[in-house]
């Protein structure tokens, strides 16, 4: 019996792409992160911290991500993230990846 080779679930990145996304406008903390996506979603998208810190600390990982601790607006010290060289090409593959979705779902929808 062949098996077949299971593909990636095209939905998990998404996380990775907004945050990716929000990190190429410049340095942020992770509430600034969640912050800003909801307020660019109208409140649509949501990011909570059991899923936003986990997602950070794998980019951190990955080295798509640097992190350094710093002093906010409110003067508070928190984990400042960056996005790197390598965070870059990252997320110009999740882009064309969402891309590719979004083209093949709009498919199913005129044509189905």
């Amino acid at each position: 019996m062949l098996r077949r080779h299971r593909k990636p679930d095209n939905l998990q990145g998404t996380l990775d792409l907004l945050v990716l996304k929000t990190l190429s406008r410049g340095p942020q903390h992770g509430y600034g992160i969640a912050t800003h996506i909801e307020l660019v979603t109208g409140d649509v998208l949501r990011v909570e911290e059991g899923s936003l810190y986990p997602a950070l600390h794998r980019m951190e990982h990955h080295g798509w991500a640097s992190a350094a601790w710093s002093q906010t607006e409110n003067n508070r010290r928190a984990r400042t993230y960056r996005l790197t060289r390598a965070g870059e090409r990252r997320l110009e593959e999740e882009v064309a990846k969402w891309t590719r979705l979004t083209e093949a779902v709009g498919k199913v929808l005129r044509f189905a």
